[in-house]
C-alpha cells in the first residue's frame, strides 16, 4: 500500500521540481525478469528509477539500514538487504529468484556513488546476476542528478534531470570461454552501453 501510494505521488512532485525527463521507457521488457543498470552519482538515482520504471523494481540496499522505521519502509518498497563488500550469498540467491519469477532488479554496477573524479570501477554483479539468472540487463542513464544534489550539498537543487533507457543486452550474445571472461565481457558491455546512453542524456538535458 505504501508503494502503491508514493510512486504516483513521486513522479508529480519529481516531474514539477526537476522536469524530469524519461526517455525509452518503451525499452523495460513487458513481462520478464531484467536488471535495470544504471551510472550512480546521486541517492536520487534509485528513486528515480523505481518512480518511473513502467513495473516495480527490487533494489539491494545496504543492510544496515534495514532499522527502525526506515527498515520498515524498504520492507515495503521492494527492497533487501545485502552486505555491501561480501559475496551476500543470500542477496545474490535473493536477487536471482526475484529476476526467475519475472520480476525487474536495478542495479548499479559502479556500487558506489561517482565522484567528481568520474566513474567509480565497475563490479561484475550485475552481469554475474544477470547471466545466472538468464535475464537481459537494460542500460540506464541518469543526466543531472548529480547536480541536484551533490556531495557536501544540504539541500536540493532544482535542476533539470534526464533518465534514458536503452535497449536491452542478452548476456548471451557477449563473451564466451570461462565464466569469469564472461562475466568481465558482459560488464564492460554494460558500462559501454550505459556511456552511450549517457552521452545522449546529457544532450537532452541541455
Amino acid at each position: 500500500m505504501l508503494a502503491w501510494v508514493l510512486r504516483p505521488f513521486g513522479r508529480i512532485a519529481f516531474k514539477l521540481a526537476f522536469r524530469v525527463k524519461v526517455v525509452g521507457r518503451e525499452n523495460v521488457p513487458d513481462a520478464g525478469g531484467a536488471i535495470l543498470a544504471g551510472n550512480h552519482v546521486s541517492y536520487m538515482d534509485p528513486v528515480l528509477l523505481w518512480t518511473y520504471s513502467p513495473r516495480w523494481v527490487h533494489f539491494m540496499a545496504k543492510r544496515e539500514l534495514f532499522h527502525g522505521f526506515l527498515g520498515w519502509a524498504l520492507n515495503h518498497l521492494y527492497a533487501f538487504p545485502v552486505a555491501r563488500d561480501t559475496a551476500d550469498r543470500a542477496a545474490i540467491g535473493a536477487a536471482t529468484e526475484f529476476l526467475r519469477e519475472g520480476e525487474l532488479l536495478g542495479m548499479f554496477p559502479e556500487g558506489t556513488r561517482a565522484g567528481a573524479e568520474g566513474p567509480a570501477e565497475a563490479h561484475g554483479g550485475a552481469a554475474f546476476i544477470a547471466m545466472r539468472a538468464g535475464v537481459p540487463v537494460v542500460p540506464v542513464a541518469f543526466a543531472g542528478t548529480e547536480r541536484v544534489l551533490p556531495r557536501g550539498q544540504r539541500f536540493p537543487r532544482f535542476v533539470r534531470v534526464v533518465v534514458k533507457i536503452g535497449t536491452p543486452i542478452d548476456p548471451q550474445s557477449v563473451g564466451d570461454g570461462p565464466r569469469k571472461e564472461r562475466v568481465q565481457a558482459l560488464t564492460a558491455e554494460i558500462m559501454r552501453r550505459i556511456a552511450e546512453e549517457l552521452e545522449e542524456a546529457r544532450r537532452l538535458e541541455r
